[in-house]
């Protein structure tokens, strides 16, 4: 394919580099004042390089009618946006009017200072080269002002800018009023002087609204100005959207060739549609047809900046555009590409940048260059990083360049999709996937790329940002970070902890049980055998807590990953706002919750000594979701559910243990043994183990006793005892003690008659207690189990227990009717016995006791006499 400058041959002066940006620059007072460059005071030259668009044609067709005196609109409105192609309408007017024979009154608000001189002096001055009947600072009313006019016909009155003269003119006072008043009042008296004169016309222009350059008090004048012409006027647009493209080609090119224009469309929309990369909702023709009145310009490149752009306020619409495409058509004017594309805009270029950035902010100078234009900027890397076979493309920086040109608009719609790029940067002989890889890598090495879709913005990206950070995290920041992870996920209790240990010494050699943690096993031998040069005693209290380092590396990523995430949130000439901020502290927050996860998967190898000197390891595993304990507690859980450390110790396994062999043991060496041997039994605590010595003699399973002069001699046996831990205390088997503890006939008939003489049930329950832990012989046994069956079965004219204390009560009542007070009374005597109390249908109380005796009076006896009946009763003492 050709290029594009050999079939749409630009102007002279933009190939000879001799354009003024002023030539665009369209200013009515210039030309009337006959100061403006050639292109607008020279009638011809501004005819030949103006596009007539329909509205235009119109236009001058209605003046020229309602000059000749044939009817037409008097006045006429000229609103469109800020740029839209209404100076260049008036200047039309002008030379139009000046080829008519009409006489001519230009006034511009802009020019005109209102302390000098009035509208209407102004008007009169230009219409008749003096001002004596309007002259004053008061409008002149409609009979003077017809006296001038009516004279002068035919006459044409251009006015522009009549907003900023009344915005002015707000600030001088006339009396009690202000000279903005007067031409109010100005404007309403000439639009009704116009109407009745047949050779007249009065042009006016408006912007859309005064916010879009004032203030509130300037929107009210514009809406009264609005309100005192709208009662008359017209209103034309002289630009239609789809005719910019006609104006920006005869502005910019002296002549196209559109039989080879054409064949260049053609070639490559056969590409666009073998890649599916046509955009959404346009057919092939309607695309073709766009293309090739906006040819040598791609119709993206048009519509983005006269309509994303061009909707920023101080965008000069077809003006804005006809600047920044001079300046690309000026810069491409050697390039060998078909057509212009959105992609080619050659940021580097200083007019071409300082044009641009001028809109969203100067800021994004320095985006550019970061991300574009600079050697080493992101979209260069990813220039190379693409291959050599790419490399004469540029895609990485066409693709760029695109996403900036789509990221501005003064309203919402901004950033680009997938085919939009493709549309603007791909090549027809290459595949369009390029560019979605481009894209890809472009996200990774951008600096401003929006974290949330496909545009630039002022603010540095957060994945960017992040990786820039994470690079500056060194080994020693990632060690420091890992040892305050561990010793926070640690926390307090069951286990003494010792962190990343220096040598054997800081590990003392004690009988509290212990969690050595360390970066590695290589010390482990070391702790385990010696302690500060010395051989360890007790170490079977020690327990090794190690990485596994399959997990280092997922672990270290996610380290620096979180100490990024801080460093961004507190930098603050990165100056983070709004939804990023936002976004910031929830990746900051997140971050920090892997990490204490990433800790737990890192640190899960424990290490617990076995005989013969080894250990057994235990993978603690991926933590239970949800379940938020400490790593301490949960290497003690796991060592407890694993029978490595018991919280109760049974009798029988001291017994099958100790004395399977052996006629006694010592308690203190079995105790050491604990600490001492590895693999051997280790207790929570050492009440523990007085707990089961307890147990085991009261049961008959062992007795407990001392060593007399090397003999084994029983004290306790099938009773309550206390453990001492002495040097000569020892446990027996039942069968030393069996003889020397039997009870005796006289003992047990003594036995007997307490239980006779019991008056309650709570006596023989506490009796009962207390037999059943005499060493009785099997026929004793039996003969008591007898007689307190009796007693409990009422034989021998038991009564209700009256002693003792309960600790809670439960009673499930029917109460009649009439017999709530009762209740009522009985609960408040309750509540002050107990803290909690629950009345529903039944009572419920604990937390407290009431002795039998309150109970049976207050309680019970009230019921009764309440004709409460009751269907269950439950007590605990």
């Amino acid at each position: 394919m050709k290029p594009f400058s050999t079939v749409a041959i630009p102007h002279k002066d933009i190939l000879e580099g001799r354009f003024s940006m002023d030539v665009y620059a369209a200013d009515l007072w210039e030309v009337f004042k006959k100061r403006a460059p050639d292109d607008y005071c020279d009638a011809d030259l501004f005819f030949k390089k103006t596009y007539l668009t329909q509205g235009l044609k119109n236009l001058l067709h209605i003046a020229q009618k309602r000059l000749e005196g044939k009817g037409g609109d008097p006045v006429i409105q000229l609103q469109t946006p800020f740029g839209g192609g209404k100076t260049h309408a008036l200047i039309a007017l002008y030379h139009k009017a000046k080829e008519w024979k009409a006489k001519i009154a230009v006034i511009d608000g802009t020019s005109l200072d209102p302390k000098q001189t009035t509208i209407w002096e102004e008007i009169e001055n230009q219409l008749t080269k003096k001002s004596k009947i309007l002259k004053g600072r008061t409008s002149p009313g409609r009979e003077k002002l017809r006296q001038v006019l009516e004279e002068n016909q035919p006459f044409l009155i251009l006015i522009d800018e009549i907003l900023e003269y009344t915005t002015k003119a707000a600030g001088i006072r006339i009396g009690d009023t202000s000279l903005a008043s007067q031409v109010l009042a100005f404007i309403q008296e000439l639009t009704s002087t116009v109407k009745t004169l047949e050779k007249s016309l009065m042009v006016i222009t408006l912007p859309s609204s005064a916010l879009e350059h004032y203030d509130e008090a300037s929107e009210r004048m514009f809406q009264q100005i609005q309100k005192v012409v709208g009662r008359i006027e017209r209103v034309y647009t002289p630009v239609q959207d789809e005719e910019v493209a006609h104006i920006i080609r005869r502005r910019l090119f002296t002549e196209v060739n559109e039989k080879e224009a054409k064949d260049i469309i053609d070639q490559f929309l056969s590409y666009a549609e073998r890649e599916k990369m046509l955009p959404e909702g346009v057919d092939k023709a309607t695309y073709r047809e766009s293309f090739i009145k906006s040819f040598p310009f791609q119709p993206e490149v048009i519509d983005v900046l006269y309509k994303r752009w061009g909707s920023f306020p101080e965008f000069q619409r077809t003006r804005g555009v006809l600047r920044i495409l001079a300046l690309v058509v000026a810069s491409l004017k050697n390039a060998n590409i078909p057509f212009i594309r959105l992609g080619d805009f050659d940021l580097k270029n200083d007019d071409i940048r300082r044009e641009l950035v001028k809109y969203p902010g100067l800021e994004y100078d320095s985006v550019i260059a970061s991300d574009i234009t600079s050697n080493d900027a992101g979209a260069r890397k990813v220039d190379r990083e693409l291959g050599n076979a790419y490399l004469p493309f540029s895609f990485g920086t066409k693709v760029a360049t695109a996403i900036f040109m789509y990221s501005f608009s003064g309203g919402p719609d901004k950033g680009a999709g997938s085919n939009e790029l493709k549309m603007s940067c791909a090549d027809t002989s290459t595949p369009s996937s390029i560019i979605s890889e481009t894209v890809t890598k472009l996200r990774e090495k951008l600096f401003y790329l929006s974290d949330f879709n496909l545009f630039f913005t002022n603010q540095p990206n957060l994945n960017r940002m992040l990786v820039t950070k994470m690079e500056s995290v060194d080994q020693y920041r990632i060690k420091a970070e890992e040892k305050e992870l561990i010793a926070g996920s640690l926390g307090r209790n069951f286990l003494d902890v010792y962190l990343l240990p220096a040598d054997s010494r800081d590990v003392p050699d004690t009988k509290q049980w212990k969690l050595v943690v360390l970066a590695d096993t290589e010390k482990r031998e070391e702790i385990f055998e010696s302690s500060g040069g010395r051989p360890r005693v007790y170490r079977n209290t020690i327990f090794f807590l190690c990485p596994d380092e399959s997990e280092r590396q997922s672990f270290e990523k996610c380290v620096k990953e979180k100490i990024a995430w801080e460093l961004i949130e507190k930098d603050k000439t990165l100056n983070i706002k709004g939804e990023q901020k936002n976004e910031v502290k929830a990746r900051v927050k997140k971050s920090q919750e892997q990490v204490k996860e990433a800790i737990r998967n890192l640190y899960r190898m424990l290490y617990v000594p076995c005989r013969l000197e080894v250990f057994k390891e235990i993978n603690l595993g991926i933590p239970t979701y949800g379940k938020e304990i400490s790593l301490n507690e949960e290497v003690y859980e796991r060592l407890r559910n694993e029978g490595e450390i018991l919280e109760k110790l049974s009798p029988l396994s001291i017994r099958e243990k100790y004395l399977k062999d052996k006629d006694y043991a010592s308690t203190k060496n079995v105790l050491e043994s604990f600490y001492k041997t590895p693999g051997e039994i280790r207790i929570k605590e050492e009440e523990v183990f007085h707990r089961a010595l307890q147990e085991g003699v009261k049961n008959g399973l062992f007795g407990l006793g001392i060593l007399v002069e090397g003999k084994p001699v029983c004290r306790y046996f099938k009773r309550d005892c206390s453990v001492r831990m002495g040097e000569e205390e020892i446990i027996l088997k039942p069968e030393l003690c069996l003889a020397e503890y039997q009870v005796s006939e006289e003992q047990f008939q003594a036995l007997m008659g307490r239980i006779r003489d019991c008056k309650t049930v709570y006596e023989v329950s506490q009796l009962e207690k207390e037999i059943s832990g005499l060493p009785l012989s099997p026929e004793q046994k039996s003969r008591i189990e007898e007689e307190i069956k009796k007693k409990k079965e009422g034989e021998s004219g038991i009564v209700a227990p009256v002693k003792g204390k309960f600790r809670s009560i439960r009673l499930k009542l029917n109460v009649p009717a009439g017999k709530l007070s009762e209740i009522a009374r009985m609960a408040n005597f309750i509540k002050q016995q107990f803290s909690q109390v629950v009345i529903k249908t039944e009572i419920s109380a604990s937390g407290g006791e009431i002795s039998c005796s309150d109970y049976e009076d207050k309680i019970k006896e009230g019921i009764k006499q309440s004709n409460i009946s009751v269907e269950s009763e439950e007590t605990i003492e």
